[in-house]
This record gives structure tokens, sequence and C-alpha cells, in this order.
């Protein structure tokens, strides 16, 4: 697959991680008033929220012209999660040292 098949897609999940799952894990952490959560509740409430929008990470046809793109997602999905467990999201860690510094 070339760079160019892949670009939007890679863009995509470049912000997804934060600007979906750290930011809605900001916005439940503040509602229920936990102004200091541990960078592991932040990483596990960042995921459960980014794996809310999977549906659109599967959502492209099981078909064959559809097949590396479609493994290609599955790889970056797995990889973004993997950084987000690992802390190795540097977007996911800056929005968590806002978030306790700044609630």
């Amino acid at each position: 697959m070339r760079n160019d098949e892949r670009f939007e897609i890679e863009r995509a999940l470049d912000l997804m991680p934060h600007v979906i799952g750290a930011s809605w894990a900001c916005v439940w952490f503040r509602m229920k008033g936990i102004k200091k959560p541990s960078r592991e509740e932040f990483r596990e409430k960042t995921l459960e929220y980014l794996k809310l929008s999977e549906p659109i990470l599967n959502s492209y046809p099981k078909e064959e012209e559809f097949t590396e793109i479609c493994k290609y997602i599955d790889f970056r999905k797995n990889e973004e999660y993997r950084k987000i467990k690992s802390g190795k999201n540097n977007e996911i860690e800056k929005r968590y040292d806002r978030y306790v510094d700044y609630g």
C-alpha cells in the first residue's frame, strides 16, 4: 500500500486518541469530581472512550480492495492502544498533566 493511500487514516489515528479518548476521559473525571486520577486510571479511561470508536474503525467492507487498508487500520489501532497503556503516547501524557494541573 502506498503512503498516499493511507494518509487520511494515519491522520485520523494520530488524532483520535487525544481528541476522542483523552477529551472524553477529562470530562468524565471532571464530572465525577476526581481532580487527581493516577496516570494509569487516566490511560485506562482514555482507552475505554477510544475503544467506543471501534465501529468506525471496522466500518470498511470486507471486500478484497479494502483488505490492505483494514489490515493497516487494525495494526495502527493496536499500536495506539499499546502506546497509551505504556505511557508512550506523548499527547495523552500531556493531556493528563494538563488535567491534574488545571482540572
